[in-house]
């Protein structure tokens, strides 16, 4: 069984929410299978399908104005919530210190957070992937996890460039991420890929030693596009 989540970003709508969710709902499979959508649509029914947020604040309730707590992400619904996503990371300078606040906000919460880590193309190029890789892992994983995170190794160079790491790289990162979290006590932690996934190649990707499932962008909007991948491994 794999972990398939959808990260539809700054897109969609409820009427594509529940064009997505009615489509699911005759999917034949064991998957476990989780959209992240945007804050608006949390509230909708989903006819089942488990639903995400794409962040979180590390703040439990203030004067935080426009930020939304983990006990609000909830109330709304939310089983899941991405942390420290790249883009998070790069346009909102989101450190391993500030994911992993969010990752506690969340667990306390009761919500299961996604935490991303993964390598920009100059930290790459300097060889330094396997170092940001480890160091991620160390620094975003809260001290408690309560047994409920799940990691997304998400290469930043590959993001939103239609690239796609060797099989080899992904083994690579996913072993060392897998070898890290035994260390930490953390043995059995799911371990997503996500970059560039889509039907053609998610079944190669998820075959791969130690990947536990995907996490998906663009290929998530639509059912023609997400169900391909959802059904590649059953």
């Amino acid at each position: 069984m794999k972990f398939i989540a959808g990260n539809w970003k700054m897109n969609g709508s409820a009427a594509a929410l529940k064009n997505m969710t009615s489509a699911l709902r005759d999917v034949d499979t064991k998957n476990t299978v989780v959209l992240c959508v945007p804050f608006t649509m949390l509230t909708h029914d989903t006819d089942g399908v488990a639903l995400g947020a794409q962040d979180v604040s590390a703040h439990d309730h203030g004067a935080y104005t426009g930020e939304v707590s983990a006990q609000m992400l909830k109330d709304a619904g939310a089983r899941y919530v991405i942390v420290g996503h790249s883009e998070r990371r790069q346009y909102h300078d989101e450190t391993n210190d500030i994911v992993r606040d969010k990752a506690a906000a969340a667990i306390e919460a009761g919500i299961t957070p996604i935490i991303c880590v993964g390598e920009t193309m100059d930290e790459k190029q300097a060889g330094k992937t396997m170092a940001i890789i480890e160091s991620g892992v160390r620094e975003s994983v809260p001290t408690d996890t309560n047994g409920k995170i799940v990691i997304a190794y998400e290469p930043r160079w590959a993001i939103g460039a239609g690239l796609t790491p060797t099989a080899a790289e992904i083994a690579e990162a996913h072993t060392l991420i897998a070898k890290t979290l035994e260390s930490m006590g953390l043995a059995g932690t799911p371990v997503l890929y996500g970059a560039s996934v889509k039907g053609s190649n998610a079944a190669e990707i998820m075959s791969i030693p130690n990947v536990d499932g995907v996490l998906v962008g663009g290929a998530s909007l639509k059912p023609d596009d997400f169900i391909p991948i959802i059904t590649s491994m059953k």
